[in-house]
């Protein structure tokens, strides 16, 4: 797609309740992928599902105290 010179190009907007759904859906995510992955005996995906938590709920609590 072509603008003319000089303009704007719009930009992409992401609604807030869409950024918390998707935080919520990763924390809910990472706890599953901790639980399969301590089940499965694989680490490396108990890690990573527990770094998604992490980040996942500093992320929601961040927002609750306001610097969201």
């Amino acid at each position: 797609m072509r603008y003319v010179e000089g303009t704007e190009t719009p930009a992409a907007e992401v609604s807030p309740p869409m950024v918390v759904g998707t935080a919520v859906y990763a924390l809910l995510l990472g706890i599953g992928l901790v639980v399969v992955g301590l089940k499965v005996r694989q680490r490396w995906v108990a890690f990573w599902g527990g770094g998604l938590t992490l980040a996942s709920t500093g992320y929601l609590g961040a927002l609750l105290m306001g610097y969201g």
